[in-house]
Protein backbone atom coordinates (compact mmCIF):
# COMPACT_ATOMS: atom_id res chain seq x y z
CA UNK A 1 0.00 0.00 0.00
CA UNK A 2 1.23 3.29 -0.54
CA UNK A 3 0.35 6.38 1.22
CA UNK A 4 1.19 9.62 -0.78
CA UNK A 5 0.03 13.67 0.37
CA UNK A 6 0.44 15.27 -2.90
CA UNK A 7 -1.35 18.57 -3.46
CA UNK A 8 -0.59 22.25 -5.48
CA UNK A 9 -1.54 25.23 -5.25
CA UNK A 10 -2.47 25.96 -8.93
CA UNK A 11 -3.15 29.73 -10.41
CA UNK A 12 -3.98 30.64 -14.28
CA UNK A 13 -5.01 33.53 -15.89
CA UNK A 14 -7.58 34.14 -19.17
CA UNK A 15 -5.84 34.75 -22.11
CA UNK A 16 -4.20 38.22 -22.48
CA UNK A 17 -5.56 38.36 -18.66
CA UNK A 18 -8.71 40.05 -19.91
CA UNK A 19 -11.34 40.61 -17.03
CA UNK A 20 -14.37 37.76 -18.71
CA UNK A 21 -14.82 36.03 -15.26
CA UNK A 22 -18.16 37.83 -13.88
CA UNK A 23 -19.18 37.73 -10.58
CA UNK A 24 -22.83 36.50 -11.73
CA UNK A 25 -21.69 33.10 -13.08
CA UNK A 26 -18.27 33.00 -11.43
CA UNK A 27 -18.72 30.58 -8.49
CA UNK A 28 -20.86 28.17 -11.15
CA UNK A 29 -17.44 27.97 -12.92
CA UNK A 30 -15.66 27.30 -9.26
CA UNK A 31 -18.04 24.70 -8.79
CA UNK A 32 -17.65 23.48 -12.84
CA UNK A 33 -13.41 23.49 -12.42
CA UNK A 34 -14.32 21.13 -8.51
CA UNK A 35 -16.31 19.08 -10.04
CA UNK A 36 -13.93 18.61 -13.72
CA UNK A 37 -11.04 17.79 -10.90
CA UNK A 38 -13.25 15.32 -9.31
CA UNK A 39 -13.99 13.52 -12.53
CA UNK A 40 -10.07 13.31 -13.25
CA UNK A 41 -9.77 11.61 -10.21
CA UNK A 42 -8.35 14.46 -8.28
CA UNK A 43 -9.26 15.87 -4.65
CA UNK A 44 -10.57 19.99 -4.78
CA UNK A 45 -10.07 21.33 -1.51
CA UNK A 46 -10.38 25.05 -2.84
CA UNK A 47 -10.90 27.49 -5.89
CA UNK A 48 -11.60 31.00 -5.97
CA UNK A 49 -10.44 33.60 -7.89
CA UNK A 50 -11.71 36.76 -9.78
CA UNK A 51 -12.21 38.62 -13.14
CA UNK A 52 -9.49 37.14 -14.94
CA UNK A 53 -7.54 34.35 -13.06
CA UNK A 54 -8.29 31.54 -10.89
CA UNK A 55 -6.69 29.50 -7.89
CA UNK A 56 -6.81 25.85 -6.91
CA UNK A 57 -5.93 24.08 -4.20
CA UNK A 58 -5.85 20.17 -5.24
CA UNK A 59 -4.47 16.98 -4.35
CA UNK A 60 -3.60 14.41 -6.17
CA UNK A 61 -3.04 10.69 -6.91
CA UNK A 62 0.44 9.43 -7.71
CA UNK A 63 -0.55 8.73 -11.14
CA UNK A 64 -1.43 11.88 -11.70
CA UNK A 65 0.84 13.83 -14.42
CA UNK A 66 -0.13 17.35 -13.71
CA UNK A 67 0.10 18.47 -17.46
CA UNK A 68 -2.54 16.45 -18.84
CA UNK A 69 -4.39 17.11 -15.63
CA UNK A 70 -3.90 20.76 -16.34
CA UNK A 71 -4.31 20.31 -20.05
CA UNK A 72 -8.29 18.34 -19.68
CA UNK A 73 -9.17 21.04 -16.73
CA UNK A 74 -8.67 24.39 -18.77
CA UNK A 75 -10.27 22.50 -22.01
CA UNK A 76 -13.25 21.17 -20.32
CA UNK A 77 -13.21 25.10 -18.15
CA UNK A 78 -13.16 26.45 -21.98
CA UNK A 79 -15.82 24.66 -23.60
CA UNK A 80 -18.42 25.07 -20.34
CA UNK A 81 -17.80 29.04 -20.87
CA UNK A 82 -18.33 28.66 -24.46
CA UNK A 83 -21.46 26.30 -23.93
CA UNK A 84 -23.08 27.79 -20.70
CA UNK A 85 -22.43 31.44 -20.53
CA UNK A 86 -21.91 31.88 -24.30
CA UNK A 87 -18.66 33.16 -24.47
CA UNK A 88 -17.31 32.21 -27.63
CA UNK A 89 -14.16 33.70 -27.52
CA UNK A 90 -13.37 32.82 -24.17
CA UNK A 91 -9.58 31.20 -23.48
CA UNK A 92 -7.43 30.85 -20.66
CA UNK A 93 -3.19 31.50 -21.43
CA UNK A 94 -1.77 28.71 -22.04
CA UNK A 95 0.81 27.85 -18.67
CA UNK A 96 -0.34 27.79 -15.06
CA UNK A 97 1.76 28.32 -12.21
CA UNK A 98 2.11 25.20 -9.35
CA UNK A 99 3.12 24.96 -6.16
CA UNK A 100 3.79 22.42 -4.09
CA UNK A 101 1.81 22.86 -0.84
CA UNK A 102 3.30 21.08 2.85
CA UNK A 103 0.15 19.28 5.29
CA UNK A 104 0.98 21.95 7.29
CA UNK A 105 0.17 24.85 4.57
CA UNK A 106 -3.30 23.68 3.17
CA UNK A 107 -5.28 25.57 5.50
CA UNK A 108 -3.83 28.85 4.72
CA UNK A 109 -3.39 28.05 1.30
CA UNK A 110 -7.16 27.59 1.32
CA UNK A 111 -8.24 30.57 3.12
CA UNK A 112 -5.97 32.57 0.52
CA UNK A 113 -8.00 31.07 -2.10
CA UNK A 114 -10.98 31.83 -0.27
CA UNK A 115 -9.93 35.39 -0.10
CA UNK A 116 -9.32 36.02 -3.71
CA UNK A 117 -11.63 39.25 -4.16
CA UNK A 118 -10.38 40.73 -0.82
CA UNK A 119 -6.59 40.35 -1.76
CA UNK A 120 -7.04 41.81 -5.22
CA UNK A 121 -8.43 45.60 -3.58
CA UNK A 122 -4.66 45.82 -3.52
CA UNK A 123 -2.61 44.10 -5.51
CA UNK A 124 -2.97 43.11 -9.44
CA UNK A 125 -2.57 39.24 -10.48
CA UNK A 126 0.84 40.05 -11.88
CA UNK A 127 1.94 41.23 -9.03
CA UNK A 128 0.33 38.34 -6.99
CA UNK A 129 2.11 35.90 -9.45
CA UNK A 130 5.42 37.93 -8.94
CA UNK A 131 5.67 37.70 -4.73
CA UNK A 132 4.32 33.35 -5.40
CA UNK A 133 6.94 32.73 -7.75
CA UNK A 134 9.66 34.83 -5.73
CA UNK A 135 8.55 33.20 -2.54
CA UNK A 136 8.47 29.50 -3.94
CA UNK A 137 12.21 30.66 -5.46
CA UNK A 138 11.19 30.04 -9.31
CA UNK A 139 13.04 31.76 -11.54
CA UNK A 140 10.86 33.57 -14.65
CA UNK A 141 10.90 35.92 -17.87
CA UNK A 142 9.26 38.78 -17.10
CA UNK A 143 7.84 39.55 -20.29
CA UNK A 144 5.84 36.54 -19.59
CA UNK A 145 3.80 38.28 -16.96
CA UNK A 146 2.82 41.45 -18.51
Amino acid sequence: MSYISLHAHIVFATKHRRKLIAPTWRPRMHEYLGGTAKGLGAFPQGIGGIDDHVHLLIGFKATHRLSDFMQELKKSASVWVHEQIGLKDFAWQEGYAAFSVSPNARPAVKSYIANQEEHHRCKTFAEELIELLEKAGIEYDPKYLE
